[in-house]
């Protein structure tokens, strides 16, 4: 009882806050929920998730989406990978670095992104202004008024944010690794690549999958960087599916939003299934390739 009556505030602020706009939001999904006719709040079924399918924005949104994810993964993945193993190594003022790394991290991607869309500015961008230095281009680039480059300048920015928890996180992974390994592989003979695919990856290889998948779930539910260097634009051009449904909302379809809400949900919860599964498989193959 003295365990329920403690639980008890914390599970009713859970239910209100948490479980109940979850219940209400899937429930807008199938009806004609619109804010410029509320008297209208009729049972429409599928109808809101075929408005999103069939609406003229869906194929770009779907593209963007699957190239701000892969195009944003990878990089950070390598980069991040790199930095901790250069971090990993006792030099100088390591601590310093390692302290420094964290700095992207603790800045908002809203600001991130103002940051960014000063530095790709066309007219005083840092960027424009040391590729002319450096010859490589003639004339300034509106990078964020043209789709192409536009949606490259938030790839970049994204990179440049998301390297941080890579490393942070691949780090403290490479941390736990017992030297002696390293030790015992140096006097087999092995070389730094050899030493890195059979001793470091696989050590690792549980913490590089769980940070893998928090990043893509993370990035695929990312707008704030998109808000605040493009905002969507040009022409709609860099929206992602959040960015989109964001949009949709402040135009008053709650229906049409919800649905894509729930699209998204089942989107990352049908990927993080998959991947799972195949980096277990993998896990167990590796086992017992050991043991034979």
């Amino acid at each position: 009882m003295v365990v329920a009556a403690f639980m008890a505030p914390a599970a009713v602020f859970v239910a209100i806050f948490t479980y109940y706009p979850m219940i209400a939001g899937s429930q807008m999904a199938f009806r004609n929920w619109n804010l410029t006719d509320l008297t209208d709040t009729s049972w429409v079924g599928l109808g809101n998730f075929r408005e999103v399918f069939t609406d003229p924005a869906w194929g770009t949104v779907l593209d963007n989406t699957l190239l701000w994810v892969v195009g944003s993964i990878v990089p950070q993945l390598v980069i991040g990978f790199a930095i901790a193993l250069w971090l990993r190594r006792r030099f100088r003022f390591r601590g310093l670095y390692q302290a420094l790394i964290f700095f992207p991290w603790a800045i908002s991607g809203f600001l991130i992104g103002i940051l960014f869309r000063w530095l790709f500015n066309s007219e005083f961008g840092v960027v424009n202004d040391l590729l002319q230095r450096a010859g490589l281009i003639d004339e300034p680039i509106a990078w964020l008024a043209d789709p192409k480059t536009a949606m490259i300048a938030v790839l970049i920015a994204n990179v440049w944010y998301g390297v941080t928890f890579f490393a942070i996180m691949i780090l403290a992974a490479l941390q736990s690794i017992p030297d002696e390994l390293y030790e015992a592989a140096a006097l087999d003979g092995a070389g730094k690549a050899r030493t890195l695919f059979q001793i470091t990856i696989p050590y690792i290889r549980t913490t590089l999958a769980l940070t893998v998948l928090l990043r893509v779930i993370w990035i695929f539910n990312f707008p704030d960087l998109i808000f605040g260097m493009t905002g969507g634009g040009p022409n709609d051009e860099t929206h992602i599916v959040t960015t989109w449904m964001i949009k949709i909302t402040q135009q008053g379809d709650y229906g049409k939003a919800s649905a894509l809400g729930l699209l998204v949900v089942a989107i990352l919860l049908v990927f993080a299934v998959f991947f799972l599964l195949a980096t277990r498989e993998k896990k167990q193959t590796g086992k017992r390739g050991v043991r034979a």
